[in-house]
């Protein structure tokens, strides 16, 4: 699997080269924020209309697979549902990495950005959502060909020592 990190920044998705974004949101996280927040402003709101008509909620287990039209590079868009955000940690970022994985590995996905369930909200720090990343990648037998962790300045700071110990 070849790992690498994208800015959660516009203009650099339009350099991006993958299939898929996979985009987590809680059921609670209105308006939306992080990936799926950019991804909303440059679809003119229109993963926020979804919500709104209850055409996606959101809900803990929901996945919902959508073109992206023309203003976003990636090819498909899906939507994981993560439920509500309290007593969000590393149990069920766990389970989410775990099922978001499964669900892209059995739609036939295996070139995709993501950002890390949590991440967004700051639920999950962004070293420690790489480092259960990893060790969730290796326990179930999954390999997709690239994944690509969409996380902020910031984030990939605290990301860039463990991606390069993992290279060497």
């Amino acid at each position: 699997m070849r790992l690498s990190i994208l800015a959660a920044d516009l203009g650099k998705w339009d350099e991006a080269d993958r299939d898929t974004l996979l985009l987590p949101i809680f059921a609670d996280e209105r308006p939306l924020r992080g990936a799926a927040g950019l991804c909303d402003w440059r679809l003119c709101g229109r993963l926020s209309r979804l919500l709104r008509s209850a055409r996606a909620t959101g809900i803990q287990g929901e996945s919902l697979l959508m073109p992206p039209g023309r203003r976003l590079r990636f090819g498909r868009l899906m939507l994981f549902g993560l439920g509500d955000s309290h007593d969000y940690g590393e149990g069920r970022y766990r389970a989410d990495v775990r099922w978001m994985r499964k669900v892209a590995a059995d739609a036939g996905i295996s070139d995709y950005a993501v950002e890390p369930p949590g991440r967004a909200t700051g639920l999950i720090g962004a070293r420690r959502a790489l480092e259960l990343w990893l060790d969730e990648s290796a326990k179930d037998g999954i390999s997709p060909e690239a994944v690509t962790l969409v996380d902020s300045a910031s984030g990939h700071k605290d990301m860039a020592d463990l991606l390069r110990q993992r290279r060497d």
